[in-house]
């Protein structure tokens, strides 16, 4: 490193994947430049640094933490650079070099490899080793649907369970099934599509159309589940604040002999109507203290998609609360 104001720092690539340290088009290294307001250049196994001293020191430390994911294969997206500046800013954020090789899941036929990305995500990863039944709790964004799906997938090709079977309630977000052209099967498929998305990120289409055809892949209708037992499977309820009680009483009887079941849910954004009570508020009460259920709860920041979401859900967390200290007011 120079002296003086202006200063460049190079830092050794040796061993990383270096289309996931820049990004597709480079854009893992342009949000950093944005970030710190600095100059990223990568020739051969360096990458170049410039700008102001301070700005220049800070940026390497991010870029560090990049080269080591890369190094170890660990994709990640242009959004968590900003995170990742966040969690080295912090005392207590995550340390990169704790190791999370036990919790890695490797993406079958690809060299994609699935790891936490904040402390959040890491405890629902160790939950699901550790638990027969895990319910995660937390907002949009925070991989609550994307961990469970690869964690199924693994456990299949794993050969831990015989199968994997998807389920969400469906129920309307401000529309109604009835205007939706189609059978009742065409007209329940827009609610599951996100099941078939994960799915389809975590395995090739063709082999994901083979699953549901052998029926080892089940992607349903939560009140379809009612008279079955679901024994040596991975089971997922998605978006479960849209089940009702009795639906959710339903779905966790219908557990059978050496099954892993996951249930996904935000209290934030429950569409049910106001006379029904949601099952996943009720279950986080109620199945509190029993040994092998384990609750897990994500916030923002777990948030993994775009950075402007974990903005998103913080804004809608403050409403939130303004609006009921206004109703505690009005009493």
């Amino acid at each position: 490193m120079t002296t003086g104001t202006m200063v460049e720092h190079h830092l050794s690539a040796e061993g990383a994947d270096q289309f996931i340290l820049a990004g597709v088009g480079d854009e893992n290294f342009r949000e950093v430049a944005s970030l710190f307001g600095v100059q990223v250049v990568l020739r051969g196994d360096h990458v170049r640094l410039a700008g102001a001293l301070e700005s220049v020191a800070d940026s390497a430390r991010v870029v560090e933490h990049m080269i080591e994911l890369a190094r170890l294969g660990k994709a990640f997206p242009a959004s968590d650079v900003a995170r990742f500046a966040a969690s080295l800013d912090s005392r207590d954020g995550p340390d990169i070099r704790r190791g999370d090789e036990k919790l890695q899941i490797s993406v079958p036929g690809s060299r994609r490899i699935i790891a936490p990305r904040s402390e959040g995500q890491r405890a629902y990863l160790q939950a699901m080793e550790d638990s027969d039944i895990v319910i995660s709790i937390g907002p949009a964004g925070t991989g609550k649907t994307y961990l469970a799906v690869a964690r199924a997938v693994d456990e299949l090709f794993r050969k831990r369970v015989r199968r994997i079977i998807l389920a969400r309630p469906a129920v309307e977000a401000g529309e109604n099934l009835g205007f939706l052209p189609g059978d009742l099967q065409e007209k329940v498929d827009p609610y599951l599509r996100p099941l078939y998305d994960a799915l389809e990120d975590m395995m090739p289409a063709a082999r994901v159309r083979r699953g549901i055809g052998d029926r080892t892949i089940e992607v349903v209708p939560l009140a379809y589940m009612r008279g079955r037992t679901l024994s040596d499977a991975f089971v997922i309820l998605d978006e479960a604040q849209n089940a009702t009680a009795a639906q959710m009483k339903m779905f966790l009887t219908r557990i059978g002999v050496s099954s892993r079941v996951v249930i996904t849910g935000d209290k934030t954004q429950v569409d049910l109507p106001s006379a029904q009570g949601s099952g996943l508020i009720q279950v986080e009460e109620i199945l509190r203290g029993i040994e092998g259920i384990e609750f897990v709860y994500l916030d923002e920041g777990d948030v993994t998609r775009h950075r402007l979401v974990k903005e998103i859900v913080r804004a809608y967390a403050v409403a939130d609360q303004r609006r009921g200290g206004s109703r505690d007011n009005e009493r």
